[in-house]
């Protein structure tokens, strides 16, 4: 029988656990101590527990740790990590460092399903949702681990699209009982699945990250299929309408497309349709993928677009490119494995 994982359990999780195991009820928050507060890997490392108790739960689960399988290393320090997961797929999680902070970005799918032409996890297609042991995993089994700053769930997925697991980690990551992370340092990034914004917007207080990319509804259809399922607007109503007082925080993300959208009306547009919401705009280089029409704006035009969404009152900033070398950039997550693996089975 396959072992349930431990790790990745909620604190409710972990008491109904205790409760159909016959365990004392205190014992829940014993787990979450072993858990998420103690560096150690194993149940036999749970010494405040009885011997009976630890016998039963290795009966039933394991501790829940998986080691990446492979790990490359740009030449600008950031590094990319390879992680076995659901149905002998793979997946993968960046670490980029920067100065005073580590920031991992996290994967919350297997593929994606959203089709975005620009982005090579797309053209993967959709494999599996990751569960929050699988999503929770990605931070705690790198090197990077015990300096880790900031999180950003921007890697491969579309995280709510997955918004109930995604949720289970953020509640693991931020709540006392387990890492007691601040919201503020960590990021969710959406295309705009609009029932899984709203119930993120709900119950959590991390910061959202929407990835806009156009203004215009036809261009945004063809380059983002999402677009006609929950169109632009209608995102922006839903953050209008949302009170994300004085700590919480909004940034659009804005690849930057050369003779797409990259001109003085974009501008224009941009700061009518963000008029009356605070938030910061994110433009970002686009990073070449095999057979694609589209080619990044040059960085003049990167650097004049800056400045004039700046002047209209959008406050904006150029992202830097990190670990482009390894495809741990932007948009270039993929698995090179899967597809290895695929021509070896076939």
């Amino acid at each position: 029988m396959l072992k349930q994982k431990l790790y990745g359990k909620s604190l409710s999780e972990l008491q109904a656990i205790c409760t159909e195991l016959g365990m004392a009820k205190f014992t829940a928050k014993q787990l979450s101590e072993w858990l998420y507060k103690k560096e150690i890997s194993s149940i036999d490392e749970m010494t405040n527990l009885s011997k009976k108790n630890r016998e039963i739960l290795q009966a039933n689960y394991e501790y829940g740790l998986t080691p990446p399988i492979k790990v490359q290393q740009s030449v600008d320090g950031t590094k990319k990590y390879l992680f076995p997961s659901i149905n002998e797929n793979f997946i993968e999680t960046a670490m980029i460092p920067d100065k005073d902070r580590n920031t991992v970005c996290v994967s919350s799918q297997v593929g994606c399903k959203m089709g975005c032409l620009f982005c090579m996890t797309g053209r993967q297609g959709f494999q599996a949702n990751l569960t929050a042991n699988d999503i929770l995993n990605q931070i705690r089994s790198i090197e990077e681990w015990p300096n880790i700053s900031n999180l950003v769930y921007m890697g491969m997925g579309e995280p709510l699209d997955n918004v109930s697991e995604v949720l289970k980690s953020l509640e693991i990551l931020t709540s006392e009982w387990g890492y007691a992370m601040s919201p503020k340092r960590i990021t969710v990034s959406t295309i705009g699945v609009i029932p899984g914004l709203k119930t993120f917007l709900e119950k959590s207080s991390c910061h959202l990250a929407v990835s806009m990319h156009t203004p215009f509804d036809d261009e945004r259809k063809s380059l983002m299929p999402i677009e006609q399922v929950y169109p632009l607007k209608d995102v922006l109503k839903e953050i209008k309408s949302f009170d994300f007082g004085l700590q919480r925080r909004v940034s659009f993300e804005y690849i930057m497309f050369k003779n797409v959208n990259d001109t003085k009306k974009h501008i224009s547009e941009l700061a009518k349709i963000l008029d009356g919401i605070k938030c910061r705009m994110n433009l970002i280089r686009f990073h070449p993928i095999p057979d694609s029409p589209l080619q990044s704006s040059d960085e003049e035009t990167i650097m004049e677009f800056k400045e004039a969404l700046n002047k209209k009152g959008v406050l904006t900033t150029i992202r830097s490119s990190r670990g482009e070398d390894i495809f741990a950039a932007c948009g270039l997550l993929s698995t090179k494995e899967l597809i290895k693996k695929q021509e070896k089975d076939y």
